[in-house]
């Protein structure tokens, strides 16, 4: 009982400074790690979305670049800093799979971070070839990929392009190789210089490649085109009827113990920012969906997917490294 009571009044001893310090946040910069190189996808959405997030909260965002380890090095960054809301992840889907293919992992993904939101979820990827490919179309590549080795860039291992890759080759009865680049802008740079065939990269980043003719997209993995580049068909269409691939989510953590009133406002302000016509048409026509979940929904969803990939990865025979 008397150790009841001790709990009780440092709680209540604990409460009016989070409550205060909720009230102040945010009173200075916060510090937005994206856990790849810049360039990608996640780096691109985190550009365009956090400026409006910062009308919303009346500071600035530092986008911190952390790439590296399959973006471990970034998410460990975020792991073990304060948790007072000056420190926050902005991720894909891949760190729920890690997990799942890392022996050692330097953080619990569960208990070292809060779930703040989901930011978008990928409704597919366009897949891409370099001008060079002699493939117009999926049944082409297929045909290519049978007769001599095929190559296709990711932003590493076990994340949504690899396993739509994985995907394809089960599908398609092809063993193109996968080469794993430490990020999105390196994987897409070298589908761009001619270093891999194939490489499966957001709307937002292989739009703008395809459309300078840079790069030729041959098909969209989701389950319906891609509304930015209405002539090119799903994979689907392509030659492939059961294959669909979406490409996960994006979404943003705070360290463990964050304050729940830092968490909520910071949600709250990236939904609003999504609210905008501008932003949310921007996530809409690179194949985005956009959320802004509330942390409550949005944790429950996050480890319902822990399960779920773990069976996908499981089907794709990706093993733990």
């Amino acid at each position: 009982m008397k150790r009841l009571m001790v709990f009780v009044l440092a709680c209540a001893a604990v409460m009016p400074w989070i409550n205060a310090h909720a009230q102040n946040y945010p009173n200075r910069p916060i510090r937005l790690v994206v856990p790849f190189p810049a360039g990608g996808n996640v780096d691109v959405f985190s550009r365009v979305l956090f400026r409006q997030v910062e009308a919303e909260l009346g500071q600035p965002f530092v986008i911190d670049n952390r790439g590296g380890a399959n973006s471990l090095i970034g998410s460990d960054l975020v792991a073990k800093a304060a948790p007072d809301g000056y420190t926050l992840l902005n991720t894909s889907f891949g760190f729920a799979v890690n997990p799942l293919i890392i022996r050692k992992m330097p953080f619990d993904t569960e208990k070292d971070f809060t779930p703040v939101t989901s930011v978008a979820l990928g409704l597919g990827y366009l897949m891409v070839v370099h001008p060079a490919v002699p493939a117009n179309n999926v049944r082409e590549l297929i045909a290519l990929a049978k007769k001599q080795q095929v190559r296709y860039s990711t932003a590493g291992i076990g994340n949504g392009q690899h396993l739509a890759g994985a995907l394809f080759n089960m599908e398609a009865g092809t063993e193109m190789l996968h080469v794993p680049y430490k990020g999105g802008g390196p994987a897409v740079n070298a589908v761009l210089g001619g270093e891999v065939q194939v490489h499966f990269p957001a709307g937002s980043v292989g739009v703008p490649h395809v459309k300078a003719g840079k790069l030729r997209a041959i098909g969209f993995t989701g389950a319906k085109r891609l509304s930015s580049l209405p002539d090119v068909p799903t994979v689907a269409e392509g030659g492939l009827p059961k294959y669909v691939a979406d490409a996960g989510w994006h979404a943003v953590f705070a360290p463990a113990k964050t304050p729940m009133p830092i968490v909520t406002k910071v949600q709250q302000a990236i939904h609003k920012a999504l609210q905008d016509p501008k932003i949310n048409q921007f996530f809409v026509d690179n194949g985005y969906e956009p959320q802004g979940e509330a942390p409550a929904v949005w944790a429950k969803k996050f480890h319902e997917d822990l399960k779920r990939y773990a069976k996908i990865v499981k089907a794709a025979k990706i093993e733990a490294q």
